[in-house]
């Protein structure tokens, strides 16, 4: 008998133009936490998906429980104790949390045709007390944050009582407390003997809840490591093959006062409280704070994209009001969404389309009405190549990309309608750390240009290193601006929790 509760051997898959695994090995013992990490496009998630049923390999073996199994379907998995949480949400919107959970398995009334909500409520709430979860489960999905609908994930996958789940960024848009939620759920799986797959770019929580590490890179196995052997900056290097690029605030001696953006009195029922900053010129200024805060809600009222009670911009000194994101376009500013697929991307349009979409006005020859298409390929070609895009040529549907390589699109796209304002929401959420590198330098150099980047962030580290200035909110309210000289954790965290008051620059 093997000593593995899933050994995968050889597996081989390719999409078009693309060879995604090449002669692939993995294997999982019953309660351990085996992590499994690379840069995206690496292969990790096409990997367990081959193991999940979403894909079919080309080629290889997959032996569970010490017999070779065919996983055709995800339903094939499941009726083997194999789910998955996907990094990118699988729910159904326009259903409510408890229809999500149970959908394909919903239990029918008495007379076994009309499905039965009140159970299915109630078997759902059990589900979530049981995660200490303080969700609703009559509440739809489309109305949550990110945060809650991963959640909504993660209780679906348990539901299954799998023996083997695989976690693919799991925690990528979750509050500190909410990880420990899941490290708990984690480590009582692993009591129970369930092997789970951990998939995450987040080297302090592979260190912390992981016994051994594969690695991969471009489509093949690196290596396998016990964790408590093995130091970050080796798996670092496993990953990417290559030095990555530190960067720090890079504060020039004639620092420009200029203000490109100004906002003032912004105020949102219960969401946004006497919100007042400035932007400079060639500056990054961060915005820090829990989850809830506030942050993305000032960027969409900034962009027009949600209602407000009052607000007064400035851009480039002179008063505008931006009732639309067309309308911020018009005045420069572009925003690069945390949900990149919901907001950023037609994933079902290729690269160079998405790349061209935010000034396809530019595109347009003979009295505006027709696109000139090669110019449009060019233009994405030349981004794709600058921004170091992984992808068979710019005809690629979006869909097909890794996640760190459609968020690089998404700022191809900003690039190309060549906006003087960015606001980059949790610009590498997801993202390895060599792609993370890719983008730090890109934000350097942008501001080297005379660009002035907004960024939002939950990672104090990045926040800490890319920020000239640190605009801090907490329920709200901006409780503090802190200079990149006097700006720490302790410092950050110490306003992000402050509840009264409020500080203004």
């Amino acid at each position: 008998m093997s000593d593995y509760l899933v050994e995968m051997h050889g597996i081989n898959k390719a999409f078009p133009g693309v060879q995604a695994l090449s002669d692939c090995h993995f294997n999982l013992k019953a309660g351990e936490v085996h992590a499994l990490v690379g840069e995206n496009g690496a292969g990790k998630s096409t990997l367990m998906k081959i193991l999940c049923g979403v894909y079919t390999k080309d080629s290889g073996h997959i032996i569970y429980k010490g017999e070779e199994i065919n996983v055709r379907s995800p339903r094939v998995a499941q009726d083997y104790g194999i789910a998955m949480i996907h990094q990118e949400l699988n729910l159904m919107p326009h259903l409510t949390v408890a229809q999500n959970i149970f959908i394909g398995r919903e239990p029918l009334s008495t007379f076994n045709f009309v499905l039965d909500d009140r159970q299915i409520n109630q078997q759902a709430q059990e589900l979530l007390d049981t995660l200490n979860l303080r969700i609703n489960p009559r509440t739809r999905v489309f109305d949550m944050t990110v945060a809650r609908q991963q959640m909504v994930e993660i209780t679906k996958a348990l539901s299954y009582n799998s023996e083997v789940l695989i976690m693919d960024e799991p925690t990528a848009s979750l509050t500190d407390t909410e990880i420990e939620e899941l490290f708990h759920m984690i480590e009582h799986l692993r009591e129970r003997g369930v092997g789970i797959v951990y998939i995450s770019h987040r080297m302090e929580e592979l260190f912390r809840i992981s016994d051994r590490i594969t690695v991969m890179r471009d489509g093949l196995y690196i290596d396998t490591l016990l964790t408590a052997e093995v130091k970050i900056d080796k798996i670092i290097s496993l990953m990417v093959g290559r030095t990555i690029y530190e960067s720090s605030p890079e504060i020039p001696e004639d620092r420009s006062e200029e203000v490109v953006l100004a906002v003032r009195d912004l105020n949102r029922d219960d969401e946004l409280y006497d919100v007042n900053f400035e932007l400079r010129r060639g500056e990054i200024l961060g915005f820090a704070g829990l989850m809830g805060a506030g942050r993305t809600e000032v960027a969409r009222a900034i962009i027009g994209a949600d209602p407000v009670d009052s607000i007064s911009l400035e851009v480039m000194g002179k008063p505008v009001r931006i009732k639309s994101p067309a309308d911020a376009v018009r005045y420069g500013i572009g925003y690069l969404s945390e949900d990149r697929k919901r907001y950023g991307l037609v994933t079902g349009m290729d690269v160079a389309t998405n790349v061209a979409m935010a000034a396809m006005n530019r595109f347009l020859s003979f009295f505006s009405t027709i696109v000139n298409d090669s110019a449009i390929q060019q233009t994405a070609a030349e981004h794709v190549k600058a921004l170091d895009v992984r992808t068979p040529s710019v005809r690629q549907k979006a869909r097909f990309l890794s996640g760190g390589n459609q968020q690089k699109v998404v700022i191809a796209k900003w690039l190309t309608a060549d906006t003087d304002i960015l606001i980059f929401d949790e610009p590498t959420r997801g993202i390895d750390v060599g792609a993370k590198s890719e983008i730090y330098r890109l934000l350097n150099d942008l501001v080297h240009q005379g660009k002035s980047i907004i960024m939002i962030s939950s990672e104090l580290p990045e926040i800490l290193r890319m920020s000239h200035r640190i605009v801090v909110m907490c329920e709200g309210r901006i409780t503090g601006v802190l200079d990149a000289s006097e700006a720490d954790q302790e410092a950050i965290m110490r306003l992000a929790t402050q509840r009264s008051g409020m500080v203004t620059q």
